[in-house]
């Protein structure tokens, strides 16, 4: 892959919910809980092919889908091309 990931906006990371809840984009509340939270970013790295390294900080400002999309683009710009977060 070739120059920097492009992160998941907030419509992204709201269907990605969406699909782990089976349910509606609209039906996705503001809070993501644990289980979100690690399907997440299980479903991320795979989509991007990427391993990423977030520490406890980085996971606790994921509570949120504006969190999320914060702390998953700061993540994804720190890949280098073509590596692992890790």
């Amino acid at each position: 892959m070739s120059g920097p990931l492009v992160a998941p906006g907030r419509e992204d990371v709201i269907a990605l919910l969406a699909q782990q809840g089976e349910c509606a984009p609209e039906d996705v509340g503001e809070r993501i809980d644990s289980l979100q939270l690690a399907w997440l970013v299980h479903a991320v790295e795979e989509r991007y092919g990427v391993r990423l390294d977030l520490d406890d900080d980085a996971l606790e400002a994921m509570d949120s889908v504006a969190g999320a999309v914060d702390v998953l683009e700061r993540a994804l710009a720190a890949v280098p091309p073509g590596g692992s977060g890790s």
